[in-house]
């Protein structure tokens, strides 16, 4: 719906009142100054309406409006409410640039993520400032006015104010409508993915079970059809896994249980030992890796989520494949202390351009298309990224003709240590040693 459809839905059913104030007060002159002495201070209102809100909403200002584009349009809303007290024959949202500078604001609480209540609260501040305005400055007016007069302005400054607000949460409930909808359709999507590999898992168990109670089945069949139960049920443990620990990411990783960073990720070798072999992978770690406490879990997860993905998106025309697996110190993002960096570079079929900014996005998967032989849910690089930012840290990706770089990081809160230097020497070797048999 365009800013004049929207315009007409909201006021509909407000005319009849309209006309009522316009006929018993028509040209009120007390309108018609107040109007005026709120076009001359249109921006110390805007400038109060901004501090209120930041203070409220605890962001800083450049935040609340990031451009000035957007700074710019509480004015032009305040012009609209001016026009509307000095002449309420001129309905308000009938006004385009209006109604489009309060969908704006729609649009910028949305992607700020403001919930509806503090949208609401926004427009009380406003209606507030303006209405205290207003209360000082008729004191100061020597014009005559009737007590109805007075009524009707502060009528008219009311309805202004709350059919703007109308046109800003209408348009930001259909934003929230859309993202409701998309999520519910990638939801959808998810459970048809999960259920779909879930199945399969269960039907090679199941196969493999068969074959196992067949009288005829040879000693080097059982080994094979044994093989394969324990390979899909650990990959089922897996999945249902993540998606236990995708529910609990809102817990606070730091507390959980701590040891080595090199044990947490030998630990992790060793589970995924078996699956590298069926493919052909080498996964070899790091001998340089830092004396670092982490948490087991977080950490664990978040390597065997990288890992796993590295061999099973290793490219089979390669004749030897491999995954890497380094960590060393680097300074933050912000230049301020340090963090601990994990890598998992591979030599694998890599990650199509167009798709890698979607990369770490919830059930998305970039091989869909083309390897949708490949089994997967779109959950692993989500929960990376989540785990990660529980530790504090973060999670990225990067792409170099040798293969891919998948990595997170964590808070390293170590004093001294002639840390850049260290730092800059581990980011410059791999430091990779061969296969592990742990």
């Amino acid at each position: 719906m365009g800013a004049k459809g929207e315009a007409r839905q909201i006021t509909m059913g407000l005319d009849e009142s309209g006309q009522r104030d316009i006929e018993v007060f028509e040209r009120c002159k007390l309108a018609i100054t107040l109007a005026a002495r709120m076009r001359v201070n249109r921006e110390d209102l805007t400038s109060r309406w901004l501090d209120r809100i930041s203070a409220r909403v605890k962001l800083d200002p450049n935040r609340i409006f990031p451009t000035d584009a957007l700074l710019d349009h509480v004015p032009i809303l305040i012009d609209g409410i001016a026009d509307y007290i000095e002449n309420p024959e001129k309905v308000i949202l009938a006004e385009v640039p209006v109604v489009a500078k309060a969908m704006e604001l729609g649009e910028l609480r949305y992607t700020q993520g403001f919930d509806e209540y503090e949208l609401l609260k926004e427009y009380e501040i406003f209606g507030g400032i303006l209405f205290s305005f207003l209360s000082r400055t008729v004191d100061e007016i020597d014009e005559p006015c009737s007590r109805g007069e007075l009524l009707a302005c502060a009528h008219r400054l009311y309805l202004a104010v709350a059919l703007i607000q109308q046109a800003t949460i209408t348009h930001y409930l259909s934003l929230v409508k859309e993202r409701l909808s998309e999520r519910e359709q990638r939801l959808r999507g998810f459970n048809r993915a999960l259920t779909h590999e879930l199945k399969n898992l269960i039907g090679a168990i199941a196969g493999a079970a068969e074959v196992l109670e067949l009288d005829s089945v040879s000693a080097e069949q059982r080994t094979k059809m044994i093989s394969i139960i324990l390979r899909n049920t650990t990959n089922m443990k897996a999945t249902l896994d993540n998606l236990v620990e995708l529910s609990r990411l809102d817990q606070d990783a730091r507390q959980a249980r701590h040891v080595g960073l090199a044990a947490a990720a030998a630990e992790v070798t060793r589970q995924l030992r078996e699956a590298a072999r069926a493919r052909g992978v080498a996964i070899r770690l790091s001998t340089d890796i830092p004396t670092v406490e982490v948490s087991a879990a977080a950490v664990e997860l978040c390597l065997s989520n990288l890992i796993a993905n590295a061999i099973k998106y290793s490219d089979p025309a390669k004749e030897k494949r491999w995954v890497d697996i380094v960590a060393y110190r680097s300074a933050g993002p912000d230049g301020a202390g340090y963090e601990t960096v994990v890598e998992v570079r591979d030599n694998g079929i890599g990650v199509p351009a167009e798709k890698r900014d979607r990369l770490f996005e919830r059930f998305f998967r970039a091989h869909e298309d083309s390897a949708s032989h490949i089994e997967g849910t779109g959950l692993g690089l989500s929960i990376v990224r989540e785990t990660a930012a529980t530790m504090g840290g973060r999670a990225w990706a990067d792409f170099t003709d040798e293969g891919s770089v998948f990595a997170f990081s964590m808070p390293d809160r170590r004093a001294g240590e002639d840390g850049a230097g260290r730092a800059s020497e581990s980011h410059g070797r791999s430091g990779a040693a061969p296969e592990s048999n742990s």
